[in-house]
């Protein structure tokens, strides 16, 4: 067991949670059994890897933008960023728009099964709505006034402000770039040191990875509805499943034409980063390991890396965005509604926005689909109707945003001219170490 490589040991993790939540089920004291004394372990898990995201995203980011010679440099970057994680968001609000409306899964729910849905996750559906409804009175500035944090000390202690930690990171590295450099020398060493320490703290959280996988997987299990709720959604899941995976291979694809690197060499440094993602459900949670496997086996540098995937992890949610998209287009479908061009035109408008404000944490795509929803005048209580497989797909689709970001972080370290050799080889050896 110990010679397996890592991402091998998730997967066994990965498979006997979910082994471990259909035994136990079956039994009546089976799943209070594992929701008291095994799930505790997987929230651990989760809660440990997002004690050091913003730390990791503070360090890192200071250190990257105080590399760098000059502000150009940032600007340069920034620029290549941002347009490519908008065309890629766009790109996957497309081709979900596209999928569902050739596989219309929305029209094979039943009045029967659209009730029992209704009625089972009505309570859910209204919280998911009311949190929602905050977010949709505030003025069209509120997205750029939230950026910038009144308390950056305030700000830290919520992941779910990362983009004000990011601002002020970046505020921060050109305030050090800008001042002479012997006077910068120490801050820079001080906050390169704790880079280094919270890497390895990483390194240490990956050791009990297959342990923290195997409690969520056991917990999502045992905690899922009812077979029936799964069967009449099943086309649903199909199409977003089958939307996510030509995402993938439109990365692949890119990495391919603008990297030249080889598809399989890009797989291989970034599954494990994937595996996790799969498994947290949470791109902020994956980000760690994502910037490690990034920058040590796919050979990024350090001060592309730390740039590129902290702002990923924030504002770029393709998985997210193309389920948004499918999901809208499936409950109007459920409905009986039948969207014309400009509505749709409107979705993806809406998605691609609501994806950048998405927090990377389980479940926020759920509410930002009610502005998506009400955007295009579909009855919001159609949320019901999806919530039985959403943390599934929650899953895959986080998956998604992560590979998204990886991808993108490569193709601007090649048009910078800092991607080159990655520095471990073998990820195994790497812990060893």
């Amino acid at each position: 067991m110990k010679k397996l490589p890592l991402h091998w040991k998730i997967l066994l993790g990965m498979l006997f949670g979910v082994l471990f939540g259909l035994l136990f089920s079956q039994f009546e004291w089976g799943k209070a059994l594992i929701v008291d004394w095994i799930k505790p372990f997987g929230t651990i898990f989760i809660n440990v890897l997002k004690l050091i995201a913003v730390p990791l995203i503070l360090a890192s980011l200071i250190k990257g933008v105080s590399d760098l010679k000059d502000i150009t440099q940032l600007s340069s970057m920034g620029w290549r960023t941002v347009g490519l994680y908008l065309f890629t968001t766009l790109t996957a609000v497309t081709i979900g728009l596209s999928i569902v409306n050739v596989i219309k899964p929305g029209n094979t729910i039943s009045d029967k099964t659209r009730t029992e849905l209704l009625s089972a996750y009505a309570s859910d559906a209204t919280a998911k709505q009311s949190v929602a409804a905050a977010q949709k009175e505030v003025g069209p500035l509120q997205a750029l006034v939230d950026l910038v944090p009144s308390n950056i000390f305030a700000a830290m202690q919520d992941n779910g402000n990362m983009l004000q930690v990011i601002f002020f990171a970046i505020f921060f590295g050109i305030g050090i770039v800008l001042i002479p450099q012997k006077k910068s020398k120490s801050v820079k060493d001080f906050f390169e040191a704790l880079n280094e320490v919270i890497l390895k703290l990483i390194d240490l959280i990956m050791i009990a990875s297959p342990y923290g996988v195997f409690a969520l997987l056991a917990a999502l299990v045992a905690e899922a509805p009812s077979a029936d709720l799964f069967k009449a959604l099943g086309l649903y899941t199909i199409t977003v499943l089958l939307g996510l995976l030509c995402m993938i291979l439109f990365y692949l694809m890119l990495v391919r034409l603008v990297t030249e690197k080889k598809i399989g060499f890009f797989l291989k440094g970034i599954s494990p980063a994937q595996l996790l993602a799969f498994s947290t459900s949470s791109s902020a949670a994956t980000l760690p390991v994502t910037m490690e496997r990034v920058h040590e086996h796919l050979g990024v540098e350090e001060d592309v890396s730390s740039f590129v995937l902290p702002i990923g992890a924030t504002i770029n949610m393709d998985g997210t965005s193309l389920y948004q998209a499918v999901a809208a287009v499936f409950i109007a479908q459920a409905f009986g509604m039948d969207l014309s061009l400009g509505a749709q035109l409107g979705i993806i408008a809406t998605a691609t926005l609501a994806s950048i404000g998405s927090a990377a944490v389980p479940g926020a795509g759920m509410v930002m689909l009610v502005i998506v929803l009400a955007q295009a005048g579909i009855p919001e209580a159609g949320l019901a109707l999806i919530f039985a497989v959403d943390r599934p797909l929650d899953m895959c689709r986080t998956a998604v945003n992560v590979t998204g970001d990886a991808s993108v972080s490569m193709m601007v370290a090649k048009w910078l001219g800092k991607l080159g050799i990655p520095k471990v080889k073998n990820w195994d050896d790497h812990y060893k170490n």
